[in-house]
């Protein structure tokens, strides 16, 4: 009961969600390199609240990602008993790849500060599998994607998707790559 953190109080709970709010849109819009003062102006907040929510930049931008993997679990949650299964995964898949665009710079950001992301949200990514697992199994049944691919398999792929949109350029259209995995996990022949 004594290493558990007390909850915030609702103005620290508005000023710490404020300030993720505007970290996470000025990181996507310009970068990492947005200074913590100016996050702190623009969330409208002195520097001193910034720093006792997040002491360093590597930090907020383990909490922007930490976000991201949270909405993309709740995402998925509320998915979970959509009419169409097979729409319901490729909705999630179509989510995480746009959220791992968008977080590229941020994950390469905390490793060249020697954050392991992976380790820093294992709790997060696991529930995050399990909830795509959930879908998979969901599609599967339906009969509309292979029911020989496991989550595992599933998470091989898209993590080679996720990194061949990121290193491919400009010349790749992620809507293209991503028709490609969803046609492979489709059952019967691609339209």
């Amino acid at each position: 009961m004594g290493n558990e953190p007390r909850p915030l109080r609702a103005d620290a709970r508005r000023n710490r969600d404020r300030l993720l709010e505007v970290a996470r849109g000025a990181f996507a819009a310009e970068g990492v390199s947005v200074p913590l003062d100016e996050i702190a102006r623009r969330a409208g907040v002195g520097p001193g609240t910034l720093y006792r929510h997040f002491p360093t930049k590597e930090s907020l931008l383990e909490a922007v990602v930490r976000e991201r993997v949270r909405r993309l679990v709740d995402r998925a949650q509320a998915l979970r008993h959509d009419e169409d299964p097979a729409a319901a995964l490729f909705t999630l898949l179509d989510q995480v790849v746009e959220d791992a665009a968008a977080k590229a710079d941020l994950v390469d950001t905390l490793a060249g500060a020697g954050v392991e992301i992976r380790t820093a949200l294992t709790t997060d990514v696991t529930r995050l599998h399990a909830e795509i697992g959930h879908l998979l199994i969901r599609a599967q049944d339906s009969g509309a994607v292979r029911g020989d691919i496991g989550i595992a398999d599933l998470m091989t792929v898209l993590g080679g998707v996720l990194y061949s949109l990121r290193h491919l350029g400009a010349g790749a259209t992620r809507e293209h790559v991503v028709a490609i995995l969803y046609d492979g996990l489709r059952t019967g022949a691609p339209a």
